[in-house]
Protein backbone atom coordinates (compact mmCIF):
# COMPACT_ATOMS: atom_id res chain seq x y z
CA UNK A 1 0.00 0.00 0.00
CA UNK A 2 2.81 2.41 0.81
CA UNK A 3 4.53 1.83 -2.54
CA UNK A 4 1.29 2.60 -4.38
CA UNK A 5 0.60 5.62 -2.18
CA UNK A 6 4.15 6.92 -2.60
CA UNK A 7 4.07 6.74 -6.41
CA UNK A 8 0.63 8.33 -6.54
CA UNK A 9 1.52 11.13 -4.12
CA UNK A 10 4.82 12.07 -5.80
CA UNK A 11 3.18 12.19 -9.24
CA UNK A 12 0.22 14.27 -8.09
CA UNK A 13 2.29 16.62 -5.94
CA UNK A 14 4.89 17.16 -8.70
CA UNK A 15 2.11 18.09 -11.12
CA UNK A 16 0.53 20.51 -8.62
CA UNK A 17 3.86 22.25 -8.03
CA UNK A 18 4.75 22.61 -11.72
CA UNK A 19 3.97 25.47 -14.04
CA UNK A 20 5.21 26.97 -17.30
CA UNK A 21 9.00 26.81 -17.29
CA UNK A 22 9.31 25.46 -13.75
CA UNK A 23 8.80 22.09 -12.12
CA UNK A 24 9.94 18.46 -12.25
CA UNK A 25 10.54 16.96 -15.70
CA UNK A 26 10.63 13.17 -15.93
CA UNK A 27 13.45 12.10 -18.26
CA UNK A 28 13.47 8.33 -17.61
CA UNK A 29 11.22 5.97 -15.67
CA UNK A 30 11.92 2.37 -16.51
CA UNK A 31 12.44 -1.09 -14.95
CA UNK A 32 15.84 -1.59 -13.34
CA UNK A 33 17.74 -4.63 -12.08
CA UNK A 34 19.68 -3.83 -8.90
CA UNK A 35 22.64 -6.16 -8.18
CA UNK A 36 21.82 -6.21 -4.46
CA UNK A 37 18.07 -5.72 -4.10
CA UNK A 38 16.84 -7.25 -7.34
CA UNK A 39 14.20 -5.93 -9.76
CA UNK A 40 13.01 -2.37 -9.29
CA UNK A 41 12.53 0.95 -11.04
CA UNK A 42 15.03 3.58 -12.21
CA UNK A 43 13.89 7.20 -12.47
CA UNK A 44 15.74 10.26 -13.74
CA UNK A 45 14.22 13.71 -13.30
CA UNK A 46 15.28 17.29 -13.91
CA UNK A 47 14.19 20.07 -11.59
CA UNK A 48 13.67 23.29 -13.56
CA UNK A 49 13.91 26.57 -11.63
CA UNK A 50 12.90 29.93 -13.05
CA UNK A 51 14.88 31.63 -10.28
CA UNK A 52 18.09 30.32 -8.62
CA UNK A 53 16.88 31.64 -5.25
CA UNK A 54 13.70 29.55 -5.28
CA UNK A 55 13.65 25.85 -4.40
CA UNK A 56 10.46 23.99 -5.36
CA UNK A 57 8.98 21.84 -2.63
CA UNK A 58 9.31 18.79 -4.87
CA UNK A 59 13.05 19.02 -5.48
CA UNK A 60 14.61 16.70 -2.89
CA UNK A 61 11.56 14.46 -2.72
CA UNK A 62 11.58 14.00 -6.50
CA UNK A 63 15.32 13.84 -6.93
CA UNK A 64 16.94 13.71 -10.40
CA UNK A 65 18.18 10.13 -10.12
CA UNK A 66 16.62 7.38 -8.04
CA UNK A 67 16.43 3.60 -7.98
CA UNK A 68 14.01 1.52 -5.93
CA UNK A 69 13.16 -2.16 -5.60
CA UNK A 70 9.66 -3.28 -6.43
CA UNK A 71 8.95 -4.96 -3.07
CA UNK A 72 9.56 -1.58 -1.44
CA UNK A 73 12.45 -2.81 0.71
CA UNK A 74 15.04 -0.25 -0.36
CA UNK A 75 15.30 3.04 -2.21
CA UNK A 76 18.13 5.42 -3.04
CA UNK A 77 18.03 8.93 -4.47
CA UNK A 78 20.75 11.38 -5.43
CA UNK A 79 20.55 15.02 -6.45
CA UNK A 80 23.17 17.18 -8.11
CA UNK A 81 22.91 20.81 -9.13
CA UNK A 82 24.16 21.88 -12.57
CA UNK A 83 25.20 25.39 -11.46
CA UNK A 84 26.63 24.29 -8.07
CA UNK A 85 28.99 21.38 -8.80
CA UNK A 86 30.12 21.14 -5.16
CA UNK A 87 26.55 20.66 -3.91
CA UNK A 88 24.97 17.19 -3.68
CA UNK A 89 22.26 15.33 -1.76
CA UNK A 90 22.08 11.55 -1.30
CA UNK A 91 19.11 9.83 0.36
CA UNK A 92 19.02 6.11 1.10
CA UNK A 93 15.73 4.62 2.29
CA UNK A 94 14.59 1.35 3.85
CA UNK A 95 11.10 0.36 4.95
CA UNK A 96 9.97 -1.87 7.80
CA UNK A 97 6.65 -2.84 9.37
CA UNK A 98 7.26 -1.20 12.75
CA UNK A 99 6.88 2.17 14.48
CA UNK A 100 10.47 3.33 14.00
CA UNK A 101 12.27 1.35 16.70
CA UNK A 102 14.92 -0.33 14.50
CA UNK A 103 18.46 0.76 15.34
CA UNK A 104 21.17 1.09 12.68
CA UNK A 105 18.90 -0.38 10.03
CA UNK A 106 21.39 0.63 7.30
CA UNK A 107 24.32 -1.25 8.88
CA UNK A 108 26.55 1.45 7.47
CA UNK A 109 29.69 3.16 8.74
CA UNK A 110 28.20 6.44 7.46
CA UNK A 111 26.03 6.83 10.56
CA UNK A 112 28.93 6.35 12.97
CA UNK A 113 30.36 9.82 12.31
CA UNK A 114 28.77 13.23 12.67
CA UNK A 115 25.04 12.55 12.40
CA UNK A 116 21.70 13.23 14.04
CA UNK A 117 18.77 10.86 14.50
CA UNK A 118 15.44 12.62 13.99
CA UNK A 119 11.94 11.19 14.41
CA UNK A 120 9.23 12.62 12.16
CA UNK A 121 5.62 12.58 13.32
CA UNK A 122 3.32 13.26 10.36
CA UNK A 123 0.46 14.28 12.65
CA UNK A 124 2.00 16.52 15.30
CA UNK A 125 5.30 17.88 13.95
CA UNK A 126 5.06 21.47 12.71
CA UNK A 127 5.33 22.28 9.01
CA UNK A 128 5.80 25.69 7.34
CA UNK A 129 2.54 27.61 7.58
CA UNK A 130 2.38 28.25 3.83
CA UNK A 131 2.07 24.49 3.20
CA UNK A 132 -0.65 23.80 5.75
CA UNK A 133 -3.99 22.49 4.42
CA UNK A 134 -6.74 21.58 6.87
CA UNK A 135 -7.96 18.79 4.56
CA UNK A 136 -4.46 17.26 4.71
CA UNK A 137 -4.12 17.40 8.50
CA UNK A 138 -3.91 13.81 9.86
CA UNK A 139 -5.25 15.05 13.22
CA UNK A 140 -8.62 15.71 11.58
CA UNK A 141 -8.69 13.52 8.45
CA UNK A 142 -10.77 10.34 8.46
CA UNK A 143 -10.64 7.86 5.58
CA UNK A 144 -14.01 6.76 4.20
CA UNK A 145 -12.52 3.65 2.52
CA UNK A 146 -10.21 2.37 5.26
CA UNK A 147 -11.57 3.95 8.44
CA UNK A 148 -8.07 5.19 9.33
CA UNK A 149 -7.69 8.48 11.15
CA UNK A 150 -7.87 10.88 12.75
CA UNK A 151 -4.45 10.32 14.36
CA UNK A 152 -4.36 11.03 18.10
CA UNK A 153 -1.47 11.59 20.49
CA UNK A 154 0.57 8.40 20.80
CA UNK A 155 -0.78 7.00 17.51
CA UNK A 156 2.57 5.38 16.65
CA UNK A 157 2.30 3.02 19.62
CA UNK A 158 -1.28 1.78 19.12
CA UNK A 159 -2.17 2.27 15.42
CA UNK A 160 -2.32 -0.81 13.16
CA UNK A 161 -1.36 -1.36 10.39
CA UNK A 162 1.79 0.75 10.65
CA UNK A 163 5.12 1.00 8.83
CA UNK A 164 8.17 3.23 8.98
CA UNK A 165 10.28 4.83 6.26
CA UNK A 166 13.91 5.06 7.44
CA UNK A 167 16.06 7.60 5.58
CA UNK A 168 19.80 8.19 5.66
CA UNK A 169 20.33 11.73 4.35
CA UNK A 170 23.78 13.01 3.34
CA UNK A 171 24.23 16.63 2.24
CA UNK A 172 27.46 18.13 0.92
CA UNK A 173 28.09 21.78 0.14
CA UNK A 174 31.87 22.07 -0.16
CA UNK A 175 32.20 25.85 -0.12
CA UNK A 176 34.44 27.12 2.66
CA UNK A 177 32.75 29.55 5.02
CA UNK A 178 29.20 28.53 4.04
CA UNK A 179 29.30 24.74 4.30
CA UNK A 180 27.79 24.19 7.76
CA UNK A 181 25.09 26.83 7.42
CA UNK A 182 23.91 25.67 3.98
CA UNK A 183 23.99 21.97 4.90
CA UNK A 184 21.89 22.62 8.02
CA UNK A 185 19.41 24.61 5.96
CA UNK A 186 19.10 21.82 3.36
CA UNK A 187 18.51 19.21 6.08
CA UNK A 188 15.67 21.34 7.44
CA UNK A 189 14.13 21.72 3.97
CA UNK A 190 14.29 17.95 3.40
CA UNK A 191 12.64 17.32 6.77
CA UNK A 192 9.78 19.69 5.85
CA UNK A 193 9.35 18.04 2.45
CA UNK A 194 9.20 14.55 3.95
CA UNK A 195 6.58 15.67 6.46
CA UNK A 196 4.44 17.35 3.81
CA UNK A 197 4.69 14.43 1.38
CA UNK A 198 3.76 11.77 3.93
CA UNK A 199 0.90 13.88 5.34
CA UNK A 200 -0.48 14.09 1.81
CA UNK A 201 -0.03 10.36 1.20
CA UNK A 202 -2.09 9.68 4.34
CA UNK A 203 -4.76 12.28 3.52
CA UNK A 204 -5.07 11.12 -0.11
CA UNK A 205 -5.47 7.44 0.83
CA UNK A 206 -9.04 7.26 -0.51
CA UNK A 207 -7.72 8.32 -3.93
CA UNK A 208 -5.04 5.62 -4.27
CA UNK A 209 -6.18 2.83 -1.93
CA UNK A 210 -7.21 -0.20 -3.97
CA UNK A 211 -5.10 0.68 -7.00
CA UNK A 212 -2.90 -2.10 -8.35
CA UNK A 213 0.75 -1.48 -9.20
CA UNK A 214 -0.15 -1.55 -12.90
CA UNK A 215 -2.87 1.05 -12.35
CA UNK A 216 -0.64 3.41 -10.37
CA UNK A 217 2.14 3.07 -12.96
CA UNK A 218 -0.36 4.04 -15.66
CA UNK A 219 -1.49 7.01 -13.54
CA UNK A 220 2.18 7.90 -13.03
CA UNK A 221 2.89 7.87 -16.79
CA UNK A 222 -0.20 9.94 -17.63
CA UNK A 223 0.53 12.48 -14.90
CA UNK A 224 4.21 12.73 -15.88
CA UNK A 225 3.28 13.39 -19.52
CA UNK A 226 0.86 16.11 -18.40
CA UNK A 227 3.52 17.61 -16.11
CA UNK A 228 6.19 17.63 -18.82
CA UNK A 229 3.74 19.29 -21.19
CA UNK A 230 2.84 21.84 -18.50
CA UNK A 231 6.50 22.76 -17.94
CA UNK A 232 7.19 23.08 -21.67
CA UNK A 233 10.48 23.98 -23.29
CA UNK A 234 11.34 27.59 -22.57
CA UNK A 235 14.20 28.67 -24.83
CA UNK A 236 16.01 31.93 -24.10
CA UNK A 237 15.22 34.77 -26.51
CA UNK A 238 18.33 36.35 -28.00
CA UNK A 239 18.22 39.03 -30.67
CA UNK A 240 21.28 39.66 -32.82
CA UNK A 241 21.74 42.63 -35.14
CA UNK A 242 24.68 43.92 -37.12
CA UNK A 243 26.08 47.24 -35.97
CA UNK A 244 28.74 49.05 -37.95
CA UNK A 245 31.81 49.54 -35.78
CA UNK A 246 33.80 52.80 -35.99
CA UNK A 247 37.35 52.67 -37.25
CA UNK A 248 39.77 52.08 -34.40
CA UNK A 249 41.91 55.11 -33.57
CA UNK A 250 43.96 53.52 -30.78
CA UNK A 251 45.55 50.16 -30.04
CA UNK A 252 43.67 49.42 -26.81
CA UNK A 253 40.31 47.60 -27.11
CA UNK A 254 37.14 49.63 -26.49
CA UNK A 255 36.18 47.23 -23.70
CA UNK A 256 39.42 47.63 -21.77
CA UNK A 257 38.87 47.75 -17.98
CA UNK A 258 38.85 51.17 -16.34
CA UNK A 259 40.73 49.88 -13.29
CA UNK A 260 44.29 48.54 -13.32
CA UNK A 261 44.78 44.79 -13.19
CA UNK A 262 46.23 43.29 -10.02
CA UNK A 263 47.44 39.89 -8.86
CA UNK A 264 45.73 40.35 -5.49
CA UNK A 265 42.23 38.94 -4.91
CA UNK A 266 39.45 41.51 -4.44
CA UNK A 267 37.97 42.06 -0.98
CA UNK A 268 34.76 40.12 -1.64
CA UNK A 269 36.79 36.96 -2.33
CA UNK A 270 38.79 37.23 0.88
CA UNK A 271 38.16 34.47 3.48
CA UNK A 272 35.39 35.40 5.95
CA UNK A 273 36.33 36.40 9.45
CA UNK A 274 36.30 33.74 12.15
CA UNK A 275 32.95 33.70 13.90
CA UNK A 276 30.93 31.20 15.97
CA UNK A 277 28.63 28.93 13.99
CA UNK A 278 24.93 28.92 14.59
CA UNK A 279 23.54 25.63 15.84
CA UNK A 280 20.27 25.80 13.91
CA UNK A 281 19.48 26.52 10.30
CA UNK A 282 17.56 29.66 9.32
CA UNK A 283 13.97 29.51 8.12
CA UNK A 284 15.02 31.04 4.80
CA UNK A 285 18.29 31.44 3.00
CA UNK A 286 18.39 33.72 -0.04
CA UNK A 287 21.10 35.22 -2.17
CA UNK A 288 20.20 38.82 -1.17
CA UNK A 289 20.66 37.83 2.47
CA UNK A 290 24.09 36.42 1.70
CA UNK A 291 25.11 39.63 -0.10
CA UNK A 292 23.96 41.78 2.83
CA UNK A 293 25.91 39.64 5.26
CA UNK A 294 29.03 39.87 3.09
CA UNK A 295 28.67 43.64 2.92
CA UNK A 296 28.29 43.93 6.68
CA UNK A 297 31.56 42.08 7.20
Amino acid sequence: QYRVGQLYTISKHSHQESEKGEGVEVVKNEPHEDPVHGPGQFTEKRVHLSSPTRTPSTAPASSPRSASTSPGLADSRSLQCSFLPKFSIYIETKYEDNCGDSENIFHSDKILGDHEVSFLDIAFDEIPERYYRSLEDPRFFSSAKTGRGPLREGWRQHTRPIMCSYKLVSVKFEVWGLQTRVEQFVHKVIRDILLIGHRQAFAWVDEWCGMTMEEVRRYERETQEATNELIGLVAPTISVSEVEQPTATHSAPASAPSTPLSDEAPDFLAPPKTRPRKKSAPETLTLPALRERAGAE
